[in-house]
């Protein structure tokens, strides 16, 4: 299973329609739409929005009909990054191999790029028709979920967080968004029951896969590679899997979170191939 070609295939559907979106706002002031092209349509893997579409196709969904909250999940995981990245959190100048929204922009336009980018993200789920989608985002990416998530990493900056206490924080900083992604493709492909709980713990276990690896990654990880600087990390002081368990301990429950991610599909066939071999990627991936 080639998974680049699966997430590339994707990732362009995925950007054509964001394109269309934000050409659909004729009245938006042109600096501020133009600094929310800028961050949207900069690149990235695009996992979310794969994992939304992959999980509709796999239950025998349109993979037309997930797209808006495809869409939806790729707003929000660029808005969070671009406020990630501002002077106040991370003071990161460098994303995708290019100068930051708030480098490019300022920081009060890179500010409202974010909060314009999240309420047009509500919007689009909306066009789902589907108020399930709705509720989920909203929880996912809220106080008890992405964003209460990045307030319990920066009250553990320069602290001794136990794993407990750090898994707490990488399951809402980065598990809620990729758990969502999921279950709304899958609901948005009319899953039953026993699809959606399987569903719901693939992206569980790939959530807590990707943040280890990611941890690792900016560690050991090659800058031009990754497009942006390496040890930032350590140098704000951040909890992280290698700081707390050292390199080799993080890369074994990288393997183990994926491999539990694999298991999750059990009850699936041979139209769950591209989500094992995502499982095993996102802990492989250099960037």
């Amino acid at each position: 299973m080639d998974v680049t070609a699966y997430l590339k295939q994707r990732a362009e559907a995925v950007e054509a329609k964001l394109g269309v979106l934000l050409e659909a706002l004729p009245e938006a002031p042109p600096r501020l739409l133009e600094a929310m092209r800028y961050s949207l349509l900069g690149g990235g893997k695009r996992l979310r929005p794969a994992l939304v579409l992959g999980a509709c196709e796999m239950v025998g969904g349109d993979r037309e009909t997930a797209m808006p909250a495809a869409c939806t999940l790729e707003m929000i995981h660029t808005y969070s990054l671009i406020h990630d990245d501002l002077p106040a959190m991370d003071d990161d100048d460098l994303r995708r191999g290019r100068p930051t929204c708030h480098v490019a922009y300022g920081e009060a336009t890179a500010i409202l790029a974010g909060d314009a980018l999240l309420t047009l993200a509500f919007l689009t789920a909306a066009n789902t028709g589907d108020l399930r989608v709705v509720r989920e985002v909203a929880d996912a990416a809220g106080v008890e979920g992405m964003v209460g998530g990045q307030q319990l990493d920066l009250e553990a900056e320069g602290k001794a967080v136990p794993l407990e206490g750090l898994r707490r924080i990488h399951r809402a900083k980065t598990g809620a968004l990729i758990r969502v992604s999921v279950r709304c493709g899958a609901m948005l492909g009319d899953a039953d029951e026993q699809q959606l709980d399987a569903l719901t713990r693939y992206g569980e276990h790939l959530g807590m896969a990707f943040q280890i690896a990611d941890d690792i990654l900016d560690v050991v990880g090659d800058e031009q590679a990754l497009g942006k600087p390496i040890g930032s990390d350590a140098q704000h002081g951040k909890s992280t899997y290698p700081a707390l368990l050292g390199l080799e301990r993080a890369r074994e429950l990288a393997e183990e979170a994926a491999a539990e991610a694999v298991a999750a599909l059990e009850a699936f066939g041979p139209e769950a191939e591209a989500f094992r071999a995502l499982a095993r990627f996102v802990v492989s991936r250099d960037r």
